[in-house]
């Protein structure tokens, strides 16, 4: 992952301020330290939204608004996909090819539109390179 510009689902952000989530908390912690001092680290809209509402509202002990406004905040210094309309057709596109849901198609067009070569992620198949994005799931 060195040197790798690197996309990150929302699982994995969620899991690093979610204390509760153990083993999974450890990993995706050390993730995105490393790839905030690498500054090697990609987000897009839908993820950020996607953490907002998770880490706010469903993990078991959830962070207030205003703590989760200010992690935002500092993500917002990372590399941010803003999804467009050509996004979501390019994701639809993914979608009919590949047959992730439309939610997973359009994580894969953010990642593939920012030029990431990999996305961590627990949601799709470890390994797998989808338009030259390899998938790696951190927690296998």
């Amino acid at each position: 992952m060195q040197g790798d510009k690197t996309f990150i689902d929302s699982n994995l952000i969620i899991y690093a301020y979610d204390i509760s989530a153990g083993k999974k908390h450890e990993v995706a912690s050390k993730i995105i330290l490393d790839l905030w001092n690498s500054e090697l680290g990609v987000l897009s809209t839908q993820v950020l939204q996607k953490f907002f509402v998770n880490i706010t509202q469903k993990i078991p002990k959830p962070l207030n608004v205003k703590s989760a406004r200010d992690i935002i905040n500092d993500l917002l210094k990372w590399e941010i996909v803003i999804n467009n309309g050509d996004s979501i057709v390019n994701a639809i596109e993914i979608q009919l090819r590949y047959k992730y849901s439309f939610w997973d198609s359009l994580i894969l067009e953010a990642a593939i539109s920012s030029g990431t070569t990999i996305l961590l992620s627990e949601d799709f198949s470890d390994g797998q390179i989808v338009e030259g994005v390899k998938i790696k799931n951190p927690f296998v």
